[in-house]
């Protein structure tokens, strides 16, 4: 039989030994029998272990907000390419509705979404600092299930108001979202190298750039679920809406041109789409499905997701003021290093609708019929979703090669779509098609994760990041408001601007690198010092923060904020209080009227 681990306190040793002289036993037994140090305790190997699990703690969020963001915008997309072809059809439109205006309704709520966006530089970084990272990215998702529940109910009342809300939480979103991988990257870093962190202080900052390949893992990881929204968006057309749509002879029997040779969106497409109209039984089905996937979605935000900054750092980052986090974002266009990735933000909105609208319409349910569409947008998702993982490639190469690859292999890939023109209701050149969609992805991919890790690796300070990737996506959501506006004009007017958005922003870009490269110093504004304000014990400033304002001006309150007491002088007060201690009675002697402790 083996000796138990640890003793018990006032027993006989393992052997039956008897007590020690002069030690007594049982509960006269010294403090230290009893609560001391175990004897094989191994500190090294304890904070080993602590730290491994922050890091296991740090991989759980960065999964669980990657999750959380595929199944978002996976049911928001889907949810919204559904409701867009059901309204479409005039049968459906006449026998559901009636004469309620619903292309009316739904041109309303379109403009909700993508015209909404353009105010969100004005409250994005106030609502970020105001509820926190995680906070904020939860009421987002939040706000994107409230948008799919009122589908139940499709009314002018419960549609554009919720495409409203919707639209003033896409920026907020993606910019926490932003925010949260890359803390998670400094955060992993930091529980990686603790020894070197205890050496150096708690003060001093690791060096720059320290974090940038966990930052580029986390990156692939966040991207590589991203981008399989765009698939899982497509499983309600593939096993429910497929069934109900005509073939491509019906819908595309006007189509008389596509590809370049198109005008608008989908000119002369037919306006009955639906061979049956589905039961709306099944429809709330599906929405019900839809509506338990965003609030899955919001478990995961909520449940799994860590914090992105302690506290005493998240009042450190409301502390700055407000009127001083409101303007930030303004001031950061004075860094030289924003200006020449302006471009490049801009393209990075239009690839994205472009994918979504130019090639999966305009050439592929132009001329392969709209039952064609979900896998087309499939082989864009899965594409994108594999070629996220190529981002990894800047651990070995150069920081300008993946992004400056994605936007060479774009380039080519609209210099080939400008003089193709592909045949209506012609199936020999599909898989062209599905090769220039996952291509597409590959690009997208290398430009997605390759613009965000290099915001992450440029602005490492925590105080900067929110305010950097809210203007990364609001230029997004301009692009996506002038792609909205654009929307009728001819194929090939939309690829020059789309070719030539991609040539400035890679030369901007290059610009810019060279610039780093030479030494300039770019021009930061500088963030205020926390003015903390708070009554309460987690910040004890030079004025007694516990004291309260009677207190106050009893004893002294003409004192300006910030100075400091004068000493008293030596010798006996003058006056009728009595030599003893002088200090202020406390709340009980207040109670009980009385002026501070008695003379003994």
């Amino acid at each position: 039989m083996e000796p138990p681990l640890y003793p018990v306190a006032g027993a006989a040793g393992p052997q039956g030994d008897e007590d020690r002289p002069g030690v007594p036993d049982g509960p006269e037994a010294p403090l230290d029998e009893l609560v001391g140090a175990y004897p094989n305790y191994n500190e090294e190997e304890e904070e080993r272990r602590y730290y491994r699990r922050k890091r296991l703690g740090v991989l759980k969020n960065v999964l669980a907000a990657s999750a959380g963001g595929t199944l978002t915008y996976g049911v928001y997309l889907g949810l919204l390419q559904m409701q867009l072809i059901l309204h479409y059809d005039e049968t459906y439109r006449e026998v559901k509705y009636g004469d309620m205006g619903l292309p009316d309704i739904d041109s309303k709520m379109l403009m909700g979404i993508n015209v909404t966006p353009i105010a969100a530089l004005l409250y994005t970084p106030v609502l970020i600092r105001f509820f926190g990272t995680k906070w904020m990215m939860f009421l987002a998702v939040g706000i994107y299930a409230l948008f799919v529940s009122t589908n139940y109910w499709e009314r002018y009342y419960t549609l554009v108001p919720s495409a409203v809300a919707l639209g003033m939480a896409i920026v907020p979103l993606w910019a926490s979202m932003g925010n949260y991988i890359t803390r998670m990257a400094q955060k992993y870093y930091e529980y990686s190298h603790y020894k070197e962190q205890e050496e150096q202080g708690p003060q001093q900052r690791p060096p720059r750039g320290s974090h940038a390949p966990y930052l580029l893992v986390f990156q692939a990881i966040f991207y590589s679920f991203f981008h399989l929204s765009f698939a899982c968006a497509q499983l309600p057309m593939i096993y429910f809406l497929n069934h109900y749509l005509y073939d491509l002879n019906h819908t595309l029997y006007n189509v008389q041109s596509c590809g370049t040779n198109s005008h608008g969106i989908l000119t002369g497409f037919n306006k009955t789409v639906l061979r049956t109209l589905p039961r709306s039984r099944n429809l709330i089905v599906v929405e019900s499905v839809l509506m338990a996937v965003a609030f899955l979605a919001m478990l995961l935000v909520l449940g799994l997701c860590g914090a992105a900054y302690r506290p005493t750092e998240e009042i450190d980052l409301r502390s700055v003021g407000w009127g001083n986090i409101f303007q930030l974002p303004f001031k950061h266009v004075r860094d030289f290093r924003l200006r020449h990735l302006v471009p490049f933000f801009i393209y990075s909105g239009f690839e994205v609708l472009f994918a979504c609208t130019g090639i999966a319409l305009g050439y592929g349910v132009c001329s392969v019929g709209l039952e064609r569409l979900a896998y087309l947008l499939v082989a864009y998702s899965l594409g994108a979703s594999a070629a996220s993982v190529l981002g990894l490639l800047g651990l070995w190469l150069p920081r300008p090669v993946p992004l400056v690859a994605g936007a060479g292999l774009h380039l080519l890939l609209t210099l080939s779509l400008f003089f193709w023109a592909p045949v209506p209701r012609v199936l020999q050149h599909s898989w062209i098609l599905y090769m220039a969609a996952a291509l597409w992805g590959v690009g997208s991919a290398l430009n997605k994760t390759g613009l965000s890790t290099l915001l992450g690796i440029l602005y490492e300070d925590k105080e900067r990041q929110d305010f950097i990737f809210t203007i990364y996506h609001w230029w997004q959501a301009v692009a996506i408001f002038i792609v909205y506006l654009g929307s009728s004009l001819p194929m090939k007017a939309k690829l020059v601007v789309l070719l030539v958005t991609l040539v400035a922003a890679a030369a901007s870009y290059l610009r810019m690198e060279q610039k780093l490269w030479r030494g300039v110093v770019p021009r930061q504004p500088r963030i205020p010092r926390p003015q903390h304000k708070v009554r309460g014990y987690r910040y004890l400033e030079e004025d007694n923060s516990d004291e309260s304002d009677a207190e106050d001006k009893r004893g002294g309150g003409a004192r300006g904020d910030g100075a400091e007491e004068e000493a008293p002088p030596a010798g006996p007060r003058p006056g009728p209080e009595p030599a003893g201690l002088h200090r202020r009675p406390c709340p009980y002697e207040q109670a009980l009227g009385g002026d501070g402790p008695e003379e003994q």
